[in-house]
């Protein structure tokens, strides 16, 4: 039995984050479409059993789960100083920068390779969206996969180009994309859930942790411009870092209390619902490699507005409606003029709508997974 070994350990990371969520979904795909003759073993830090249980029932189907002695912060570091491997050898396969990477040698043993994925360039052209020590620590991580690693997944050929710029990869970059959770569906009782959330008849609606480089602020900004859609804003998802507090920016733009509303966590059947029924999805990322809530917004036919962050163009491509970052005093007036002409122009919504389903359809788990196969049978 050959064993592909995924680091998993961000799926129990306090804030998972998207890249949580696209290491489930894509371990759960790599499991599904295994090759005859091999299997897929979870790499974790040192948690408690409950957490392993909870990861287990998240992704069935590992053939079982390889735990470091470390906690995850300890484990961080280590890799990052190159102090700790792994038990055995083997090929390992890192949903993120989090990975054993180390001087091996393929032509003595062929089987032993190290995949690393590195999701954004924001350390390098965003710094300062980051805390210092997560800056440090994937610009650190980042060079050890240069030197180390066998291939490095990125997600879009936006990040392949920035990347690109600052390590000389060569034909070790493999571009390989997200997709749309298989657990995102409308259920049945979608007006129960609706009634359960309180959702109004007309909505924005935004999702993303809560942290700067998301675009909250302006977006909130945006809510209490003389141009904006007399809708509310609602936000979804977990607080991140850097006091991005949706009430203090409220209160700062003296806006009323009910204009936006932060809902949290919300489970895969409520954002199902919580998408399909918006007027219109605002995904204002100041930096972004993929940004999965795009495709997700767009899977279910909901008029969206991105940034022209580049990856968040290739991804949407004529899908959605793009609003210029390049001068931050205006582009709170922006994402309003935008979120306006969406919601009072019939035609334009519903073309977005259409074309936003469409474009789903360009990706998919299952040839995500396929492709990460196909490079380490490459390899």
């Amino acid at each position: 039995m050959t064993t592909l070994r995924v680091v998993v350990d961000q799926v129990l990371a306090p804030v998972p984050g998207g890249i949580g969520r696209y290491t489930v979904e894509l371990t759960r795909s790599l499991i599904a479409n295994a090759p005859r003759g091999c299997d897929v073993e979870g790499v974790v830090a040192a948690h408690p059993q409950a957490e392993y249980d909870r990861l287990t029932d998240l992704i069935p189907g590992l053939s079982g789960l390889a735990k470091a002695p470390l906690g995850r912060r300890e484990l961080s570091l280590a890799w990052q100083a190159g102090l700790a491997g792994l038990p055995g050898r083997g090929m390992v396969h890192s949903t993120s920068l989090l990975a054993p990477l180390f001087r091996h040698d393929r032509a003595l043993e062929p089987a032993t390779q190290t995949v690393a994925t590195i999701h954004d360039t924001v350390p390098w052209t965003h710094p300062h969206t980051l805390t210092p020590r997560g800056v440090r620590w994937h610009k650190a991580m980042a060079r050890r996969a240069h030197r180390f690693a066998d291939a490095v997944v990125v997600p879009t050929h936006a990040v392949a180009d920035e990347l690109s710029e600052r390590f000389d990869f060569g034909d070790r970059l493999r571009v390989i994309g997200g997709a749309v959770s298989r657990d995102l569906t409308v259920p049945a009782d979608a007006n129960a859930v609706a009634d359960e959330l309180g959702l109004p008849e007309a909505y924005a609606l935004s999702i993303g942790t809560l942290e700067p480089r998301k675009g909250i602020e302006p977006l909130i900004q945006a809510m209490g411009h003389p141009d904006a859609p007399d809708i509310p804003l609602l936000i979804v998802g977990p607080a991140g870092w850097g006091d991005v507090s949706i009430a203090d920016i409220v209160a700062r733009e003296n806006l009323p209390e009910d204009r936006v509303r932060s809902l949290g966590f919300v489970s895969d059947q409520q954002l199902a619902v919580l998408l399909q029924r918006a007027t219109v999805f605002v995904f204002p990322s100041l930096a972004e490699g993929f940004g999965l809530p795009v495709v997700e917004a767009l899977s279910l036919g909901t008029p969206t507005i991105i940034s022209d962050t580049p990856a968040l163009v290739e991804v949407a491509a004529d899908a959605a409606a793009v609003v210029a970052r390049d001068d931050p005093e205006h582009y709170p007036e922006r994402l309003a003029q935008a979120m306006y002409q969406i919601v009072n122009d019939v035609e334009l919504s519903t073309r977005l709508g259409v074309v936003g389903i469409d474009r789903s359809h360009a990706f998919s788990w299952s040839d995500s997974a396929d492709k990460v196969w196909q490079l380490h049978a490459d390899l």
